[in-house]
């Protein structure tokens, strides 16, 4: 099946086994080992960032916290959406999608996704955003935060704002399916490209992401905001 000979079958074998990666059982049989396994683990990193190096080469994964860049193969099964207009569409299907929550952390608010929050508030889907505390703010937004629903959701709590200072990644999620951008080289937000997927580890890795900068953020302020 791989196209080589038995010898050259058996020398894979005894280079593996010499390495540590496999052992041999008194049944003649090989299996991975301790090490072995471990290692396997780190592969799914290796090819999300052999995948995407271009990607890679112009931006940057320092704004994510350590314990999350240890965990990035977590993102293998991502797909690569390029485009404002792409992935302004993958946001609002997130939001159309969902029936439970859609959790934001944003360094910008377009006005479109405000407008479906309010909708989707209106049905008991819970919102919870992280905002950046220099995020900078469309114009319309202080009339549609004027709509009675808006100011009932916040009182509620169906609607949850937080703030962290100089958000550079971008995360939306409901409860099946997410997306995540990250900065540039300069550690500038790039809202142009992002990595989508519905897999249960993808899902997993941003939601626990979104948790961490949830409890990591401050109260919401107003005033913090630029127009």
């Amino acid at each position: 099946e791989l196209g080589i000979t038995t010898q050259e079958s058996s020398r894979n074998f005894d280079r593996l086994q010499k390495s540590g990666l496999i052992t041999k059982n008194s049944d003649g049989l090989y299996h991975l080992s301790t090490f072995g396994k471990a290692i396997c683990l780190q592969i799914p990193s290796l090819v999300f960032l052999s995948q995407n190096k271009p990607f890679f080469e112009k931006h940057s994964l320092d704004e994510i916290p350590l314990k999350f860049r240890q965990r990035i193969g977590a993102l293998v099964e991502g797909r690569p959406i390029k485009g404002f207009v792409k992935v302004q569409e993958i946001w609002q299907t997130i939001y159309q999608k969902a029936n439970e929550y859609v959790y934001n952390v944003l360094p910008e608010l377009p006005l479109e996704i405000i407008k479906l929050a309010i909708k989707k508030a209106d049905n008991n889907v819970e919102i919870k955003n992280v905002f950046s505390d220099s995020m900078i703010v469309p114009n319309g937004r202080k009339k549609i935060l004027e709509n009675q629903n808006f100011v009932n959701h916040i009182k509620k709590g169906t609607i949850e704002r937080k703030m962290k200072n100089d958000v550079r990644i971008a995360l939306v999620l409901n409860e099946k399916e997410a997306v995540v951008s990250f900065p540039n080289l300069d550690g500038e937000t790039d809202l142009s490209q992002l990595f989508y997927s519905k897999s249960s580890s993808f899902h997993e890795w941003c939601l626990d992401l979104f948790r961490y900068c949830w409890y990591e953020s401050g109260a919401f302020r107003e005033n913090k905001l630029q127009s």
